[in-house]
């Protein structure tokens, strides 16, 4: 089977030269879509990327507590940017549970000025910032009964305060999108560490984050379930032990839909996910299997696995978050039932692990569960694994093109603007269009600039000749 809405050539060979050692990946790609590079040379029967040296990855395949790191009396002092999405309003929870543990000194939110007035009553931080600005009378108006007031900053500003803070020790990124980038690099640049739960920080931020990370002596601490289950999985591992790393999937509401049905699919099917309810952009995503490719970059930046190293496999059951292989063939996973809190609050413990409720956190009961069972993905069901593998290969802006392009895709899909399978073709034609403005080493200002263009360049696509009659042959 081969995708019709593709070029005429079906399939081209494209050859990338590893980063990290000097073997040669190959990487078959449907149609075009091939990254040219200024440094790109014809090598062959395919087109050669010449060496461009990785950043440093957040945890060389290894996780080791550096001795003396603790420079905090009582509870952890945490901020929370983001605090009235679903992260923030988790790792609240957590801090209520583990008073003692944790406290709160700073809180970033949109507009959702009920909650985010309950928030402060409840944990008294020192430093409140809203990003509407027009909003701050309503929240002090809301707060004129409570016997505390913070300090309000409000925009962006205010935002990055939150973030860089003096007082806090970890920062919980919880805002969606690029608009995470600017107060996570605060954070870092004040030396705080991160607890990531914004996928554009290593997806588009990567090559930019990870140095200054480096430079500033910061730990970033996935708090994504997948990601969390490969960092408990690595620690204490010695140098070079780590050989693979298997990200587990669920495979989304059409993982046992016939690929030849997918042509006729609407909002409405793709929104069914078989296990659980999430909201509308991250649950296509599942379907599509997008969340899963832009997982295995993150794997790549947070890890420094080679991507021939980095394998996707559907579980269904979505009860082991991820494995890791090790040198000597052992496997190890991280199971436990679907639960965002655990990989939260690991992010705020670590290297700690907190004794916690089992009326609030139900243990896992292997006997009652049953059976796991695993398949590998099908990459004509789901063409994103190639479009996600080619775009890390090629690196730079590159993946920050891929997830911003597949964001708006999804969201003209919801909107019922371009049909499911269009979704994959209007990210593919916006990583090809930005082939040739590829930056391999780009500055922050370059990778915010390249997230705008691809949402643009995406959203052009909508009404493009021939985008709409996509099908599978």
């Amino acid at each position: 089977m081969s995708l019709s809405y593709l070029s005429p050539t079906q399939t081209n060979l494209i050859t990338f030269s590893d980063t990290c050692k000097s073997q040669t990946h190959l990487l078959k790609l449907q149609g075009g879509f091939c990254f040219k590079r200024k440094d790109v040379k014809l090598a062959g029967k395919g087109i050669r990327c010449s060496a461009q040296p990785p950043p440093p990855p957040a945890w060389p395949g290894t996780a080791l507590v550096d001795p003396g790191t603790k420079n905090w009396d009582g509870p952890k002092p945490i901020s929370i940017v983001g605090s009235t999405g679903s992260i923030g309003t988790q790792t609240l929870d957590i801090v209520a549970e583990n008073p003692d543990k944790f406290r709160v000194v700073a809180l970033a939110a949109g507009s959702n000025v009920t909650l985010l007035a309950e928030q402060i009553k409840a944990f008294k931080p020192q430093l409140v910032s809203i990003q509407n600005e027009s909003l701050v009378g309503e929240l002090k108006e809301a707060l004129a009964d409570a016997d505390y007031m913070p300090e309000i900053i409000p925009g962006d500003q205010g935002i990055i305060e939150v973030a860089r803070h003096p007082d806090c020790v970890t920062v919980v990124t919880g805002i969606v999108g690029c608009a995470g980038l600017k107060p996570t690099v605060a954070a870092i640049e004040a030396g705080k560490n991160i607890a990531l739960a914004n996928k554009e920080t290593l997806i588009a931020g990567g090559p930019f984050v990870l140095p200054l990370a480096r430079k500033h002596n910061v730990k970033i601490l996935p708090a994504d379930s997948e990601h969390s289950a490969i960092f408990q999985c690595i620690q204490g591992f010695p140098e070079g032990a780590l050989r693979r790393i298997i990200l587990t999937a669920s495979g989304g509401a059409f993982r046992d839909l016939p690929v030849e049905k997918l042509k006729d699919v609407k909002v409405a099917d793709a929104l069914k996910h078989p296990n659980w309810s999430m909201g509308k952009k991250i649950t296509v995503d599942s379907a599509t299997l997008f969340n899963k490719g832009l997982e295995v970059i993150e794997a790549h930046y947070l890890y420094g696995s080679d991507y021939d190293n980095i394998e996707i496999v559907i579980h269904p059951q979505s009860i082991i978050h991820s494995m890791v292989e090790t040198q000597d063939s052992s496997v190890l996973a991280q199971l436990g039932w679907p639960d965002m809190r655990l990989p939260i609050l690991y992010t705020l413990s670590w290297p700690d692990r907190i004794s916690c409720s089992e009326i609030t956190w139900p243990r896992l009961d292997l006997c009652k569960l049953g059976s796991l069972t695993f398949k590998a993905p099908d990459n004509v069901k789901y063409p994103s694994m190639d479009l996600a593998y080619a775009a890390g290969r090629a690196g730079g802006t590159m993946t920050g093109v891929l997830s911003a392009a597949n964001e708006k895709a999804v969201e003209m899909f919801i909107d019922e603007k371009i049909q499911y399978l269009d979704i994959f073709k209007v990210v593919e034609l916006t990583c090809a269009k930005h082939q040739s403005e590829l930056v391999t080493a780009p500055s922050l200002e370059e990778i915010v600039h390249y997230d705008l263009w691809a949402r643009d360049y995406a959203a052009s696509l909508k009404s493009s000749p021939g985008l709409t009659a996509v099908a599978l042959v």
